[in-house]
C-alpha cells in the first residue's frame, strides 16, 4: 500500500505568522500520531504566477495607506460568496494546480480562505479525489470558507461554527476542536517555574507587550508612552519579532530600566505567556488563541481594519480582555486590573473556559480518519 501523503497549503510573508504557525503545529501533531505519513507544508503563493502573488498581497497597500478603504473592502469580502473572481483564481493558480497534482496528495489542508477556494476549485473542476480540510485560523470566518468540496473544518467553537452552519455547511463536517497552536501550549509550565526559567521577578506583575512577528511598529511611540505612564509596580517584556531597528531602539531606551526586557524573535512564547499577568498586543488570530490557552487577559491595541476589529469585539463579548482604542487607555486599564485581583481572576477564568490546548492533536486525529 502506498504511503499516505498530506499537503498543507499556507501563506507566509504579508499575511501574518498565524497561518504558518498553525500549519507547523498541525504537521508536528500529525507526525507524532502517524510517523509513516508524508507531510509537506508549502507556501502556496510560491507555486503561483508572479503576477498573482503580487495581486494576492496587494491588500497591503490600502491597509497601510488608506485604512478606511480597506475596512470597506475587507468587510465586503467577509460577507461575499467569494474573495476573488473565479476566472482570476483559475488563471493565477494554474501552476499551483500542477504542483498539487504532481504531489498527488490523499489530503490537502488549506490554512487561508483564498487557498481553500483554490483547492476547492481544483477538486471541483478536475475531479481530483483528495480530501480537503479547511483549517480556519482565529475566532472569525469569512463566508467563502464554505465550499461544498471541503470534507472537514477543524475550527474554534462558537462564532466560526455558526458562520459555517449559516452558509449551509453540514454540522457533521465541522469539528469545534479549536485552532491548532504550538504543541508546547498543551503542557504549559506553572507560572512560578516559567518566571524562574525566564529570570523574571516572582512577586512583581508582568506585562507582556507583543509587536507581532514582523515587529509592527506603526504606533510604537504612542504605545511606549502609554506603558511608561503606568504607576503601579510592574515589569515589562517587549517582544519585537524580526524588526531589528525597533529592537535596537527599545534596547537603547530601556538599557537603564532593570524591569524592562527587550526581545527580538522568540521560540518560547508559551513560557512568556505562562509567566505574564497581562498581554498588550495586536489581536491576531493566533495570538488570541494562544492567550486563551494560557488564561492570559488580552489588551488589544491598534487592530487592522476588518478582521482584527471584529476580533476586538469578540474579545470584549467573551470578557477575556479589553479593546484599548487610545494609547491613553493603556495605563489606567493596566492599573485598574492589577488593583482588582477578582476582576483579573474572572478574565483569566473566562479565557481558560474557551481554551483548547490539544486542538492540534484533535484536528490531526480527525484528519487522519479521512485516510
Amino acid at each position: 500500500m502506498p504511503q499516505p501523503r498530506i499537503l498543507i497549503l499556507t501563506v507566509t510573508r504579508g499575511h501574518g505568522a498565524a497561518h504558518l504557525r498553525m500549519a507547523n503545529a498541525l504537521q508536528r501533531a500529525l507526525l507524532e500520531m502517524r510517523p509513516d505519513v508524508t507531510i509537506e507544508v508549502v507556501d502556496a503563493l510560491r507555486h503561483c504566477a508572479a503576477w498573482f502573488h503580487l495581486y494576492y498581497n496587494s491588500y497591503l497597500i490600502p491597509m497601510r495607506y488608506w485604512p478606511s478603504l480597506w475596512r470597506r473592502l475587507e468587510n465586503l469580502q467577509h460577507r461575499s460568496a467569494a474573495t476573488s473572481p473565479g476566472w482570476l483564481y483559475r488563471q493565477g493558480g494554474r501552476r499551483l494546480f500542477h504542483f498539487i497534482k504532481a504531489f498527488d496528495p490523499n489530503i490537502v489542508v488549506a490554512t487561508e480562505v483564498g487557498l481553500c477556494e483554490l483547492a476547492a476549485m481544483l477538486k471541483r473542476e478536475s475531479g481530483a479525489r483528495f480530501r480537503l480540510v479547511g483549517l480556519i485560523p482565529g475566532v472569525d470566518a469569512d463566508r467563502p470558507w464554505a465550499q461544498p468540496e471541503v470534507d472537514l473544518y477543524p475550527v474554534a467553537p462558537g462564532d466560526v461554527v455558526k458562520t459555517l452552519e449559516a452558509e449551509g455547511v453540514p454540522r457533521a463536517k465541522i469539528l469545534p476542536c479549536g485552532m491548532p497552536i504550538d504543541l508546547l501550549f498543551s503542557s504549559l509550565p506553572e507560572r512560578s517555574a516559567a518566571r524562574a526559567r525566564l529570570t523574571v521577578q516572582p512577586d512583581i506583575p508582568m506585562l507582556l507587550v507583543l509587536f507581532g512577528g514582523e515587529g509592527y511598529d506603526k504606533p510604537r511611540r504612542r504605545i511606549l508612552k502609554g506603558v511608561e505612564r503606568i504607576q503601579v509596580p510592574l515589569q515589562v517584556v517587549f517582544v519585537v519579532g524580526r524588526n531589528q531597528a525597533l529592537e535596537n531602539e527599545l534596547r537603547g531606551l530601556y538599557q537603564s530600566e532593570p524591569r524592562h526586557t527587550v526581545l527580538g524573535w522568540v521560540d518560547n512564547m508559551y513560557e512568556l505567556m505562562a509567566a505574564a499577568d497581562l498581554l498588550l498586543s495586536k489581536p491576531g488570530g493566533g495570538t488570541i488563541i494562544e492567550a486563551l490557552t494560557c488564561g492570559l487577559p488580552l489588551l488589544a491595541f491598534d487592530p487592522r481594519p476588518g478582521d482584527e476589529e471584529r476580533a476586538c469585539l469578540w474579545i470584549e463579548k467573551q470578557q477575556v480582555g479589553h479593546w484599548l482604542k487610545r494609547p491613553e487607555d493603556i495605563a489606567p486599564t493596566v492599573e485598574h486590573l492589577l488593583n482588582d485581583p477578582e476582576g483579573l481572576r474572572r478574565l483569566r477564568a473566562n479565557a481558560l473556559a474557551l481554551a483548547r490546548p490539544r486542538a492540534a492533536f484533535d484536528a490531526a486525529e480527525a484528519i487522519l480518519r479521512l485516510l
